[in-house]
């Protein structure tokens, strides 16, 4: 795989470089709440403007249905790369066509641009090989080099993501390089224990990534919605709590294979409850009742792990040579049931280890609870692509970058 070391070194001045960032920020009424993933890919823009190139930056932005829709525009993501790039940065109001044609011409050594959602084209998404390529064509016909930087994106088999780079010479940016380099931490040269935190609503969304851990990692803590579902495995009583009862035959695979492989499976001893969700829009006190974990009420739900959850997992995380943490504790969004994301937080400032916070809600929680990112070994920005590398799969975006 070629970096953008390489590229620079070979000069750039005057060529036109298609940058695949990952712009999906959160957005809320038009406004940016986490502006991380465009601070990720600043090093690469800026080292590409600063060697001359004319830079035109491309990305995705939630799920449109392939067509235009005002409500995924990156027009707030281009206004606050020009912020932090300090500098001018043109915005085009489509993709491949006259708009996207005009801000690339336009642009002088130097100079940024960047082009509306990718997803506003049914090409990029689309699941027919011919479709897809066409618009890949359509993109390739911009630029001249092509640097992939989108690291959130790389799993995903899109024609910006897989198909471009076979149309031009491609490189891999700084962030997609760190990222590998760290998950390549997390898989070949694991520095024990290896202790992984796993949260989130979801279970489903995690089991393909415990069947490899359980392999691999010395200690898997578990929290979040999906705890319940491990809870009920064992025979608990979960109330009204997020559960995946189809889920259930799976976990409980999950927790004889740890027993038996020696791997520590730790499970909430004690939880937050209350008899319905938190709002969220208007933070109201909700009063939560702490409850031993095998003891949730028929009509409670769990929100959070409880404060003797928090220190025995914090003492799990003490010792830890290296950490992987995927998934909130609990409802972090809401005060009265942020303490158990933030607690684990804590821990992995606490503790020696080499940690990684992999994407989604575990690095919006880092910030939206006031964490110096720096502090951490490292922020994923990719939460899906990071638990897809772990999982074993080959990821589209990595291997159209390889030579």
């Amino acid at each position: 795989m070629k970096t953008i070391d390489e590229l620079l070194a070979e000069g750039v001045e005057g060529k036109r470089v298609f940058v695949r960032a990952d712009l999906n920020v959160p957005l809320a009424e038009g406004e940016i709440t986490d502006d991380g993933r465009i601070r990720a890919v600043l090093p690469t823009v800026k080292a590409l403007a600063d060697g001359g190139a004319e830079v035109i930056v491309a990305s995705h932005l939630g799920r449109p249905k392939g067509a235009p829709d005002p409500a995924f525009s990156l027009l707030p993501a281009a206004e606050r790369l020009a912020e932090l790039l300090g500098k001018p940065v043109a915005f085009a109001q489509d993709t491949v066509g006259p708009a996207a044609h005009d801000a690339v011409d336009g642009l002088e050594p130097g100079q940024v641009a960047v082009i509306e959602n990718l997803r506003f084209n049914a090409g990029e998404t689309s699941k027919d090989d011919t479709e897809r390529g066409e618009f890949a064509d359509q993109l390739a016909a911009l630029a001249d080099v092509y640097v992939g930087d989108g690291f959130g994106a790389v799993h995903r088999k899109h024609a910006s993501v897989y198909d471009l780079p076979a149309r031009l010479p491609h490189y891999a940016g700084y962030l997609i390089a760190t990222e590998v380099g760290v998950l390549k931490r997390l898989t070949d040269e694991v520095k024990r224990p290896y202790v992984v935190a796993l949260g989130g609503a979801k279970v489903s969304d995690k089991l393909a990534v415990i069947d490899q851990l359980l392999g691999k990692a010395d200690r898997l803590l578990i929290g979040g919605g999906m705890a319940y579902t491990f809870l009920k495995a064992q025979g608990h009583e979960v109330g009204i709590s997020l559960l995946q009862e189809d889920q259930i035959p799976a976990v409980k695979e999950y927790i004889k294979r740890a027993e038996d492989s020696g791997v520590e499976l730790v499970l909430p001893v004690d939880v937050l409850v209350s008899p319905e969700f938190p709002d969220l829009k208007t933070k109201a006190p909700a009063n939560p009742t702490t409850v031993a974990a095998d003891a949730i009420p028929a009509d409670q739900e769990g929100l959070d792990i409880g404060p003797q959850t928090r220190k025995l997992y914090a003492s799990k995380l003490a010792d830890a040579g290296t950490v992987f943490w995927n998934g909130p504790m609990g409802v972090f969004e809401h005060p009265d049931y942020a303490e158990g994301t933030k607690a684990v937080a804590q821990a992995l400032l606490d503790s020696p280890a080499f940690t990684v916070v992999g994407g989604g809600d575990s690095a919006a929680a880092v910030r939206l609870l006031g964490f110096d990112e720096n502090a951490f070994g490292h922020i994923s920005t990719g939460g899906g692509a990071s638990l897809e590398y772990l999982e074993g799969k080959t990821l589209p975006g990595l291997a159209a970058l390889e030579d």
